[in-house]
């Protein structure tokens, strides 16, 4: 009954998200607390969610300090020379920024973050992809799909928890890995190229010059478009042209509006060329303090939220020395850092129910007894396969150490090595990064502007087939 109740469970939250019928806070609240009521534990469920927000808490503080962080880093221009540069190497043609967005998210995951990732690429990508009127669900998809792909690097976590499951050395499963997740980087840039020229196709290819001569034109701010529906089709030819800089730089609410539209104020200026919170005299320093700040997550100096509310009460205190200005830029994203931290919280219900009232467990036996016993010596292919759907409708956690194990002891009675099936486990990871229960999604379609229910729709299948590729590349190399 847990089994079904538990893929129940999910299956209506994704239905009501994608059919737009509510709105993703409200259906990681209600929906597991209803279904909680129907196991017969509802008396538990303070605790319940009491353990998935404790669990979930420093994730959220992560978060918080990081869109702080990052935001003030765009609205003292950090990044404005990267998006002058990908603008001219694009020049405004949509199959290269697709292209450069699937780079620019593989680079930057190097740093093993997903929700830093998304921000900076969001940060300089965004202001392109709308002055182009180009779909912003495109964005987030090629970006998550990168992302997730990187995010088998050792320190990115899953392989971390792969080999301390499986008591196995991370390099010993992730060397050998190297020549698959290849293919599956290639398999996404050129998936980024198909859809960039599908989007050159429905809108053509300006030059430089005639993008910001229309942009003269029409009096459009550098970066003035940051309201309208994730469809990348808003009119770029609307307001934006009084404000201060960074309101909504690292976001919006993610429900594909903006309440600023109204008074004709896009809200998106992060990359206003005049805007008055620029830095120039302190760039050098922000870019260096940022370097130190990635550093120090790679090598785990301290922990990540430590190192974001350092960084981020650092980089207050340099650049904006006076306090009226220090509130002004806390103000300035405290929409999104709402945003961000509430869905957080919220998905620490849907978790807290699913591992509390004991469906993850149910459901991750049912899935380990409906393999055939005819399929013991090819647990590996097996394990690869429901990596797909078990790591996106479970955290990592539960599948690297709740699930995994239970895997690699029905292959150790066929022979087939733990190892091969930490590799196998690792192939979801391009699918999971669009889970709903991944706090990073979130910040990611969030700061795009865009319905989490659309990037979910056009996101799944081609991030399953990636995840697929992947596997495929493991045992033709004889890796899995």
């Amino acid at each position: 009954m847990l089994t079904i109740l538990g893929f129940a469970m999910i299956a209506t939250f994704l239905v009501l998200i994608m059919m737009k019928k509510m709105s993703p806070i409200a259906a990681l609240v209600l929906i597991p607390a209803l279904f909680c009521v129907f196991v017969g534990k509802g008396a538990k469920l303070g605790d319940y969610v009491l353990d998935g927000v404790t669990d979930l808490a420093p994730t959220a503080a992560m978060l918080m300090f990081a869109i702080v962080y990052f935001g003030v880093m765009i609205d003292v221009g950090l990044f404005d020379p990267i998006v002058r540069g990908i603008l001219k190497f694009c020049k405004a043609d949509p199959m290269r920024i697709v292209v450069g967005t699937a780079l620019l998210a593989a680079i930057v995951s190097l740093d093993g973050d997903g929700s830093t990732t998304f921000m900076i690429t969001v940060s300089a990508m965004y202001p392109l992809y709308k002055r182009l009127k180009m779909s912003l669900v495109v964005m987030t998809g090629v970006a998550a799909m990168a992302n997730g792909v990187m995010n088998t690097l050792p320190w990115g976590g899953p392989t971390a928890r792969a080999a301390t499951a499986l008591k196995l050395d991370a390099s010993e499963i992730f060397v050998p890995m190297i020549p698959a997740l290849l293919v599956g980087l290639l398999f996404v840039f050129g998936l980024s190229y198909v859809l960039g020229v599908r989007e050159r196709r429905r809108l053509g290819v300006l030059t430089l010059d005639e993008v910001l001569e229309e942009e003269k034109e029409t009096e459009t701010v550098l970066v003035g478009a940051g309201s309208g529906s994730g469809d990348g089709k808003v009119d770029m030819r609307k307001g934006a042209t009084g404000a201060t800089g960074g309101a909504a730089a690292t976001g919006g609410t993610g429900s594909g509006t903006d309440a600023s539209e109204d008074s004709g104020d896009d809200g998106f200026q992060g990359l206003d060329p005049n805007r008055p919170t620029l830095r120039p005299k302190l760039y050098w320093f922000n870019a260096l303090l940022t370097v130190v700040l990635l550093t120090a997550m790679i090598m785990e100096w301290l922990p990540i939220p430590v190192l974001f509310l350092l960084g981020a009460a650092l980089v207050l205190t340099v650049n904006f020395p006076h306090i009226p200005d220090q509130k002004a830029r806390l103000a300035a994203h405290a929409d999104n850092v709402l945003n961000v931290s509430g869905m957080v919280f919220a998905a620490a219900v849907f978790t807290g129910v699913l591992q509390g009232t004991g469906m993850v467990d149910q459901m991750a036996k049912w899935m380990v007894d409906v393999i055939p016993a005819g399929m013991g010596p090819h647990m590996a292919l097996v394990t690869g396969v429901l990596s797909l759907p078990l790591t996106y409708f479970m955290s990592n956690d539960g599948f690297y150490f709740g699930v995994l194990p239970v895997l690699a002891e029905a292959g150790a009675a066929h022979g087939v090595s733990p190892v091969e099936m930490a590799r196998a486990s690792l192939v979801g990871q391009p699918l999971h990064m669009s889970s709903p229960l991944v706090p990073a999604v979130y910040v990611l379609v969030g700061m795009a502007k865009v319905e989490f229910g659309d990037h979910t729709k056009f996101v799944v299948k081609w991030a399953a087939l990636t995840c697929l590729v992947i596997l495929g590349a493991g045992m033709l190399f004889g890796i899995i």
